[in-house]
């Protein structure tokens, strides 16, 4: 609210100075016309708003122009040059060479180039040029020609400068922003194809049990209903954060926590009670981590058993830990093993997917470390390894 009385201020204020410097030319002179021109269009380039302000080159043509017509009036018309000394004429041709410099600087800044280029110009050149109001230059005035192309070209370099910083600013916002949609993407399908993929499991397995236990296979539906709940509130989290990344305003039921360590043993009876492997968790119960690098040690869970349900059906046990390592350097360690055995459904057949990719660029941004591959004697690991920062002991302290 406070930028918008700012703006509205300084339009109306420009809009005000034009006829006030109409108004004071019988006064203080012709001089105070296309000063009071520069004037208004640099304080409407800089009240613009930031969506309009590629229309600044405008204002900045038209003082441009108004200067350097008053220029050649002056100059074809002995009576009207300025006389060397401290009239008021003098000052109004101060004030308004320092307006055209402030417009060549914002134009170059924020217009596009071919406006940039029209009225930086007309602006720039009526800055040393307005020196001819005096009289026709010699040797002198030319020399002064070049000493006043000093301050427009300063502008030049200082709008570019702006522009690039700008420039860079608003690439690194829309680096960050693609930064974010794409983990945002990565949380949707790690959650979404687990569940998906536990639907996919308990369809499978509601076909063949509909025709020899029909209790059973009613209960398939309950845990198909519960997978998709889930499913939809990850995908409703997603969306949820990616307009509050666009920056929506429309407010909305409050979103979920993501998921943490806290919820790995549920995770691990879902998994079990869906008829696949079992699931045997070793968690550390005192561990205390900090929020990201507990809800990524879930994904990389999440991801391992979801590969084990897709790559690995002949599964007979999947061993998940999750603990806390000793020394200096505190870690958490996340290991998830199964037995199966290689073939068409093992190992091999576990590459190509963006999940493990994805997990393995988050632990490293995190400065930890991920690895998967067939172990010994049959079977699949997903191992990583999460910083949690030095340890200090009390004898240090002390």
């Amino acid at each position: 609210m406070r930028n918008g009385l700012v703006r509205r201020t300084g339009l109306s204020a420009a809009g005000a100075l034009v006829p006030l410097g109409a108004a004071a030319a019988p006064v203080f002179g012709w001089a105070a016309v296309p000063g009071a021109v520069a004037m208004a269009g640099a304080l409407a380039a800089l009240a613009m708003r930031p969506a309009r302000r590629d229309a600044t080159w405008i204002a900045a043509a038209v003082a441009g122009g108004v200067s350097l017509a008053a220029t050649a009036a002056a100059w074809s018309s002995p009576g009207a040059r300025f006389q060397e000394g401290e009239g008021p004429e003098n000052l109004l041709g101060l004030v308004e060479v320092a307006a055209l410099t402030v417009l060549v600087a914002v134009v170059v800044r924020v217009a596009a180039f071919r406006g940039a280029l029209v009225g930086a110009g007309l602006a720039g050149l009526a800055v040393p040029c307005w020196i001819l109001r005096f009289g026709v230059p010699g040797a002198a005035g030319l020399a002064a020609l070049a000493a006043w192309a000093l301050p427009p070209v300063l502008a030049v370099t200082t709008g570019l400068y702006l522009r690039s910083l700008d420039d860079r600013r608003r690439r690194s916002v829309a680096s960050a922003r693609r930064r974010q949609r794409l983990e945002l993407a990565s949380d949707l399908h790690d959650f979404v194809a687990h569940d998906v993929s536990e639907m996919l499991a308990q369809a499978r397995a509601g076909q063949i049990l509909a025709e020899r236990d029909p209790s059973a296979a009613a209960r398939t539906f309950t845990i198909i209903e519960e997978a998709a709940l889930r499913a939809m509130a990850a995908m409703d989290r997603t969306v949820g954060m990616l307009r509050a990344d666009a920056g929506s305003e429309e407010g909305g039921p409050a979103l979920a926590p993501a998921p943490s360590l806290s919820d790995l043993p549920d995770l691990a009876a879902r998994f079990t009670a869906s008829g696949n492997a079992p699931v045997h968790l070793d968690l550390d119960p005192d561990l205390d981590v900090p929020r990201e690098v507990g809800t990524t040690a879930y994904r990389i869970v999440v991801e391992a058993l979801t590969n084990v349900r897709r790559h690995a059906p002949g599964a007979g046990r999947v061993d998940v830990s999750v603990r806390g390592s000793a020394g200096d350097v505190r870690s958490l360690r996340v290991l998830v093993t199964d037995d199966a055995r290689g073939g068409a459904a093992g190992p091999p057949a576990r590459r190509g997917g963006a999940g493990l990719p994805g997990l393995r660029e988050r632990v490293e941004m995190l400065g930890g470390t991920l690895t998967a591959g067939p172990r010994d004697p049959s079977g699949w690991q997903v191992a990583a390894v999460l910083p949690l920062g030095d340890r200090t002991r009390r004898a240090r302290r002390r």
